[in-house]
This record gives C-alpha cells, structure tokens and sequence, in this order.
C-alpha cells in the first residue's frame, strides 16, 4: 500500500541512517513542495518521532515521490517556515495526525550534481586560464626620510 501512495506522489519515502544502529531506515510520509526553494519538501514529524531523530543525526537522506528520486539534505526548519510546512500540509491531508507539529519540520533540499560535495581544503587547485607571464622586477623604492613617532 505505501508503494502505490508514494508512486502516486502523494506522499515521500525518506531513506535514512538510523542514528542507533546505522542500518537504512525509511519513513512514508506527506509533505507539501516548497515554494519558497524549488525543488525542495517540507515535512513534519510528531512529538519523539524516530525518524526525526535519524534526520537530526545524519542530515543525509534519499527521497522517493512520484517520478522523483533524489538525495537531499534535511534541514531544520525555523519557526516561520515550521509554521508555514505545517498549514501547508494540513491544507494537503485534513485534519493532522496527532501531535502534528510539536516534533521537529524539515526542509529536503535536493543534493544538486553542480553543488561542491567536498570541503573546499581538498578541492584541486585551479588552474589559470591563461599563462601568465612573470613580471620585471622593480627597484626598491628609496627612503621617505626619518619617521615622527605619532603625538
């Protein structure tokens, strides 16, 4: 049942670390998309929600809706966009599942393929475009004179 829910891309399957024992752990979900940051979901969890705590462990996650498949990263929301991803979803689904809301909201932001996923310390130096080529040496310029001690 959950399959066809998520193929139908009503609602997401989140893939995630689970933050005790490391084995992949999934969630099927609703969410709303995100105006404010295409491409990316809101989502919302109750109070003491395991898969809120995987999130909060490990950011990382794979995301499944619809035709849409992704990694992401999971970002807290704050309380303005909280607010905003919960009307948001009871406007979706009805009336929220209890507790709905008083647990942590995420925004999934795609992982795009341009964005670095290294630190920038171990990136490669670039190279430049152009040669450039060494330029003459100068003269030390002479002496100004002696220096006044600042009053």
């Amino acid at each position: 049942m959950e399959d066809e829910l998520v193929a139908s891309g009503r609602f997401v399957r989140i893939e995630m670390r689970g933050s005790r024992s490391g084995l992949v752990r999934a969630v099927t979900i609703g969410y709303v998309d995100d105006e404010l940051v295409p491409g990316s979901l809101l989502v919302a969890a109750g109070v003491e929600t395991a898969w809120a705590g995987n999130l909060v462990a490990d950011p990382a996650c794979h995301v499944r809706t619809g035709d849409r498949a992704f990694d992401a990263i999971a970002e807290p929301l704050d309380r303005t966009d909280h607010v905003r991803a919960i009307r948001g979803l009871i406007l979706r689904y009805g009336t929220p599942a209890e507790g709905l809301g008083r647990g942590p909201s995420f925004r999934l932001r795609p992982i795009l393929p341009y964005e670095p996923v290294v630190p920038v310390e171990a990136a490669e130096p670039l190279e430049p475009a152009e040669p450039v080529e060494p330029a003459e040496p100068v003269e030390p310029a002479a002496p100004l004179g002696p220096t006044q001690p600042a009053e």
